[in-house]
């Protein structure tokens, strides 16, 4: 296999770690690199990169490029936009992925439009197919679907992009699932030097301090949520399932409709346009169910859906459908578990 047209993950990297969406886009990118029959590259840019390899080399990488300069950490756009311009015209790489945080929606357009690539943004879903041009009767093997909601969700679309290369993708965190591929797997190594990549006019920007806010709110990893819709109605009613999660000790979430309308913040939104998560149990309650909020809760292992909508569309993926006010459902919930569970 040649150094070139290989599927690359662009891996975010801070305070020591690999960021888990590049991860989790690893964990992908080995699949499709497999379908393709190409190596699957990681590029980690940034300072103190010493074994940063043995993070990513589990997920099946077979190369790792590092660029390590003091001047590369923390993230900025122009060093590191120029690290893969640069790059990606050297090893032409066919397929590139990065998550859709706020450093891969900064850094992705600013390399696709460097590169006239096209980006397709927040994918739910990424698949290796044909592709024939209705216009043309080209046909074109083994392009990257790029699939995500469009027109406020009402369709799902398939996007390719024939012509160039890379075809460039975001996805945000918790969409795909993080697996190991094999615990000894073992990759190359490719130290580059930044001075070739990135010209000292990249670094005009100095950070002089920097400050993280971290979410004080994990409904990511927690098991159980209680989810709320625009249907719960009110913010003293979303206080009903503030009661039943710490009942069932688990966190509260909430649909985009929801957040809009004040109930809860934002740290709390399920769906595309907001975190992504699987838990063992899922309680949504007065949630319709848009495409949108469907894509971040899908993966949930038993959904149950309180509704007095008995045709909203989240009953058709629900394993259970309670049918009526969550008003009256809810404190039934809370005073049964609370009963059973001494």
């Amino acid at each position: 296999m040649s150094d070139k047209n290989n599927l690359i993950v662009y891996c975010e990297f801070e305070d020591g770690k690999v960021a888990d969406v590049s991860l989790e886009l690893l964990t992908k990118g080995r699949v499709l690199a497999t379908k393709l029959g190409v190596k699957l590259e990681a590029l980690i840019v940034g300072d103190k990169l010493d074994n940063i390899e043995n993070q990513v080399f589990p997920y099946g990488v077979d190369v790792v490029y590092k660029v390590a300069d003091a001047r590369l950490y923390p993230y900025t756009s122009n060093p590191h936009a120029a690290v893969l311009i640069n790059l990606f015209k050297e090893i032409e790489p066919q397929i590139c992925l990065m998550g859709a945080t706020c450093i891969g929606r900064d850094l992705g357009p600013r390399v696709s439009s460097c590169l006239h690539s096209g980006l397709t943004a927040d994918c739910t879903s990424l698949e290796i197919g044909d592709h024939k041009d209705p216009k043309t009767g080209k046909e074109y093997q083994n392009l990257l679907y790029q699939i995500r909601p469009a027109f406020g969700g009402n369709i799902v679309a398939t996007i390719v992009n024939p012509d160039c290369r890379p075809q460039m993708a975001t996805v945000r965190e918790g969409v795909m699932k993080k697996e190991i591929f094999a615990a000894d797997y073992k990759g190359e190594v490719v130290n580059l030097d930044a001075s070739k990549y990135v010209s000292d006019a990249d670094f005009v920007v100095e950070i002089i301090d920097r400050h993280i806010e971290k979410s004080k709110v994990n409904i990511k990893n927690s098991p159980i949520i209680v989810a709320g819709g625009y249907g719960v109605g009110s913010k003293e009613n979303f206080d009903l399932l503030f009661d039943l999660a710490n009942t069932l000790g688990g966190e509260v979430g909430a649909s985009r409709a929801a957040v809009d309308a004040g109930f809860v913040e934002h740290d709390r939104q399920i769906g595309q346009t907001g975190v992504t998560v699987r838990p063992k149990l899922y309680i949504a309650c007065g949630i319709s169910g848009q495409i949108q909020h469907i894509a971040g809760m899908q993966e949930s292992s038993i959904v149950i859906s309180i509704n007095n909508d008995p045709n909203a569309p989240i009953n058709t993926i629900a394993d259970y459908v309670i049918t009526g006010n969550m008003e009256d459902i809810v404190p039934k919930l809370i005073k049964y578990y609370k009963k059973n569970s001494k």
